[in-house]
């Protein structure tokens, strides 16, 4: 194949349809056929990356494998697709105008007036094509965040015009993902939204190829017909995407709709063979007849948002599948956790996994949510800021350092048990300056996490600036608590466990970063087994 063919994935009449999900189960299917297919998302706000943005805001920040702080669709993107994604397959309004205005500073525009139009949107179809001009891919899925008719969207939908325009047609096409709301009051499918959406997009001169219509009811043939006749495509374009009992049925309804088919027939490509997705539907089977229940607490700070532990959830999901298990997360905020309530909110766990995060706000909470597990048995993970608290837990409890704590939320405490990295002392921008992408870990023998494993050197991605005090390490495994994983250049405590316990274990990485539906997460799958044990017990 000659020329990398381009999806462009829009949106109408309401955010939070599911672009994402959409763009990575088409995706898989187009891969499931032999083609190699990457997806990437242009999001229309200011910030030049996710990573400065609250929780709240934006749901959880994803990192990939060279360090690029992006939307948590990227999180999609590798779990469906199973290939890593990296700083160019997330791009955002202030990555372009930052970009734009280096350029200005540096006088490459030769004194012209600097402009939307041709400057952004140039700017915009240099990175659409960026991943289709490395030769890597057959097929780049570009999905635009957003609503068609905001304002901040609008040099995106330029910039597919123009790049519509340009390729010609069969090379590039547009799918416009909408809602066909039911009015309970008329007890019927209204099709006018979806209407007033293409014509928006039509308005801005694009014409959509292809139609999927999300919904909470089945779409008739009639509406289908309307929708084709006055939204201006073909019946075979019209898709129906109905409400899934999991993401993760998603590709299989697309199948069932022939969205891969069509997409393939308008960018005038051969089916080549039917989509192989036995291994997709195995996990699918899993998810669907579980053998046994658990119930983990998902200790947090920002529990409110689910989107704020996006992979954490979904990696219970494959960790759940491999298992048979159906795992019951259960979110518990730390900041309503003291020493009175503790057991009355933790009786029906199996096990506990104390979350990411910054900030001293819950801190306590968390603190006594690793002593409990500690102390009653109870299977524990933590990541990130959860390894952190197990560690000052030890301190305090075990080692008798009752002021022990992290500088990130006392700077004056006289036992600094995690510290402000050596390389952050001196940093002034928050953004895209923590320690970040993956790094190497060496994991000593004979340990827990070897266990898991089942090899000494492995590659996980962080987001971190407070580490693992290696002053305290000597006293800290005498007393039990050991470093079972360490960073090999920068002597960074990546990994503690304790040995006389069910399971123990946390680790200062992002585990759930890397967790897929062919590739399972370890440490989730060792825990979601551990904690199955602990309920037979």
């Amino acid at each position: 194949m000659n020329q990398t063919k381009y999806i462009f994935v829009t949106g109408g009449v309401t955010s939070s349809l599911g672009k994402g999900i959409i763009a990575a189960s088409l995706a898989k299917l187009l891969q499931a056929r032999g083609y190699r297919t990457t997806i990437q998302k242009f999001d229309p706000y200011l910030n030049v990356d996710p990573g400065t943005l609250n929780p709240y805001e934006h749901g959880e920040c994803y990192v990939t494998d060279d360090g690029a702080e992006t939307d948590l669709d990227l999180g999609h993107y590798e779990r469906f697709l199973n290939v890593p994604t990296s700083q160019a397959n997330n791009v955002t309004t202030g990555r372009i105008y930052l970009s734009v205005i280096e350029k200005e500073r540096r006088g490459e525009f030769l004194g012209k007036t600097v402009q939307v139009v041709p400057h952004i949107t140039n700017e915009i179809k240099d990175r659409m094509q960026l991943l289709g001009k490395s030769g890597d891919y057959d097929i780049v899925i570009t999905e635009i965040g957003g609503t068609v008719g905001d304002i901040e969207s609008l040099p995106y939908i330029e910039s597919v015009r123009q790049l519509v325009w340009d390729m010609g047609e069969n090379n590039a096409i547009v799918i416009h993902l909408t809602l066909v709301p039911y009015l309970a009051a008329a007890g019927e499918l209204k099709t006018k939204p979806t209407q007033h959406s293409v014509k928006t997009l039509m308005e801005s001169g694009i014409k959509a190829d292809i139609l999927v219509c999300r919904t909470e009811h089945e779409i008739s043939n009639e509406i289908r017909n309307k929708l084709a006749l006055f939204c201006n495509v073909k019946r075979e374009a019209v898709i129906q995407s109905i409400d899934a009992s999991t993401i993760y049925e998603v590709p299989n309804l697309m199948l069932e709709e022939g969205l891969d088919i069509v997409a393939l027939r308008k960018l005038d490509l051969p089916k080549k063979t039917a989509p192989d997705l036995k291994t997709w539907n195995t996990f699918l089977k899993r998810i669907k007849n579980p053998k046994h229940t658990v119930n983990i607490g998902l200790i947090g700070k920002y529990v409110e948002m689910q989107d704020c532990y996006k992979s954490i959830l979904e990696a219970f999901i494959h960790a759940g599948a491999t298992n048979e298990t159906k795992v019951n997360v259960i979110s518990i905020h730390s900041e309503h956790i003291n020493e009175d309530n503790i057991a009355e909110k933790f009786k029906d766990l199996d096990g506990i996994l104390v979350a990411p995060g910054f900030g001293e706000r819950g801190i306590e909470g968390k603190i006594a949510a690793v002593r409990f597990a500690r102390e009653n048995n109870m299977p524990f993970f933590g990541i990130c800021l959860g390894m952190q608290m197990s560690v000052i837990e030890y301190s305090r409890n075990v080692l008798g350092l009752a002021e022990a704590n992290s500088t990130e939320m006392n700077t004056d405490t006289l036992d600094p048990v995690v510290n402000l990295m050596e390389s952050q002392k001196t940093v002034t921008e928050k953004g895209g300056t923590m320690r970040l992408g993956a790094w190497k870990c060496e994991v000593k023998p004979d340990t827990l996490a070897y266990k898991i494993y089942g090899q000494t050197t492995i590659s996980e991605r962080h987001r971190h600036r407070y580490e693992f005090n290696n002053d305290y390490l000597e006293t800290l495994e005498m007393a039990g608590l050991k470093a079972s994983g360490i960073n090999p250049d920068t002597g960074l405590v990546e990994i503690v466990e304790i040995e006389n316990h069910p399971f123990f274990i946390g680790v200062q990485y992002h585990p759930e970063y890397k967790s897929t539906v062919v590739n399972p997460h370890p440490l989730f799958v060792s825990f979601v087994a551990a904690a199955v044990q602990a309920k037979k017990k």
